[in-house]
């Protein structure tokens, strides 16, 4: 059985994991004392279930990987970036509802 929650993604191994990742890729950044990131939590991970095959789900606490947050200047958490083919292509900022997010996945894809 495949993995279907989220896959922890650290600075080491991003480049690897998401830049490297030939479909479309969510990366949920976010922190432990972050509440809006725990309301967002199982969305993310809802996702990552409902998605299985189609789309990749990483989690990136920003305390611990401060040089990729600061690469692709996530500012605000939660922040969920989009990557497609390895290139980053959206970022939703903020605990948005999941049919925004779900919207998101749709509009990017094949």
């Amino acid at each position: 059985m495949a993995v279907t929650h989220p896959v922890a993604v650290t600075d080491a191994d991003f480049a690897q994991a998401i830049e490297g990742h030939e479909g479309l890729a969510m990366v949920d950044f976010w922190a432990v004392w972050c509440g809006p990131c725990q309301i967002v939590a199982p969305v993310v991970e809802k996702l990552a279930e409902e998605y299985e095959g189609k789309l990749k789900v990483a989690k990136l606490d920003v305390d611990t990987n401060q040089a990729t947050a600061m690469r692709f200047n996530v500012r605000s958490i939660p922040s969920i970036l989009f990557f497609k083919g390895g290139k980053h292509v959206d970022t939703v900022v903020g605990a948005v509802p999941k049919a925004h997010l779900v919207e998101k996945i749709e509009q990017h894809l094949p």
